[in-house]
């Protein structure tokens, strides 16, 4: 009569462990929520980018780029990280910062877009060309995610732990918007015509795309915010720096953030000199086998 009852109490156990199983806490879609936020932003700012509207479509990929930070912390927070978040992070990722910027800057270079009065290219060859260029951008992004992916399931080289291979893909979003910015903030203060003219020209904007999307492939070292350490010594300058950039963001914000845009491709260099003596570091430091 006791094994029966025994039997009958693990049987049970057994049941409800398998209806916990079937569960999943509604907490663990809080950051997956986020993150197709993140792509609706994305696709709302292709939308927006195609009827002309190029400073809503901008906010709408600084939206995207928020929720895109915010959704891999979330899920670390709440405990909710799966494989099936990590996938839909890289497909939100390649519409955001891959797609997106390059239909923004095939629209915006040509002219082509919903409602233009007229063309500001007319030249068809100069329009595949600025095409070509953008499709080239965005499989360039594709590419850097996809192998983002793969090299998560190998060992990380400890020189590597502050650097990411290639630029990220919402960095790369910020370098090659970065010339419609200033433009944009240019045309609208109408202080500086001839700045707004030079980097809307078509072969600036292909040289961006070419070069940025190079830099993305690439597997060129550059900084990873997310591992920099602030000496004590060092916090005031930085918070000080940091109260400076927030006063520019208040009074000239996309002048401030294409500024920001393009000193971010001239750190490039700086980074592979930094990863070059970690490297060194490193070497020096392995024993030296018999």
């Amino acid at each position: 009569m006791s094994k029966f009852r025994l039997r009958g109490r693990a049987r049970g156990w057994k049941r409800q462990h398998e209806k916990r199983q079937d569960r999943i806490p509604l907490r663990a879609i809080v950051p997956n929520l986020i993150t197709s936020m993140a792509a609706c932003a994305g696709i709302t700012s292709i939308s927006f980018a195609s009827e002309g509207r190029w400073i809503p479509a901008l906010w709408a990929l600084l939206v995207a780029c928020i929720c895109d930070g915010m959704d891999g912390r979330v899920a670390r927070l709440l405990k909710a990280s799966s494989k099936l978040g990590a996938e839909l992070d890289s497909l939100a990722d390649f519409v955001n910062f891959g797609v997106a910027p390059a239909m923004f800057m095939y629209f915006w270079l040509t002219g082509k877009y919903f409602g233009a009065a007229s063309a500001q290219v007319e030249d068809p060859r100069l329009v595949r060309f600025v095409l070509a260029a953008a499709l080239f951008y965005a499989m360039c992004d594709c590419f850097r995610l996809a192998r983002f992916n793969t090299m998560l399931e190998q060992p990380t080289l400890p020189y590597w732990k502050h650097f990411f291979m290639g630029v990220p893909a919402p960095g790369g979003c910020w370098m090659v918007l970065s010339p419609a910015m200033l433009s944009l903030a240019f045309a609208q203060k109408e202080t500086h015509p001839a700045c707004a003219e030079f980097f809307q020209n078509p072969y600036f904007g292909i040289a961006m795309l070419l070069f940025v999307g190079l830099l993305m492939a690439s597997r060129l070292p550059t900084i990873s915010l997310k591992a920099v350490h602030l000496s004590r010594k060092a916090l005031p300058g930085a918070m000080a720096f940091l109260l400076l950039l927030i006063a520019l963001l208040c009074t000239n914000f996309w002048i401030t953030l294409g500024v920001m845009g393009v000193l971010y491709v001239f750190t490039v260099p700086l980074t592979g000199w930094l990863f070059v003596r970690a490297r060194a570091k490193h070497e020096r430091l392995q024993p030296v086998s018999a």
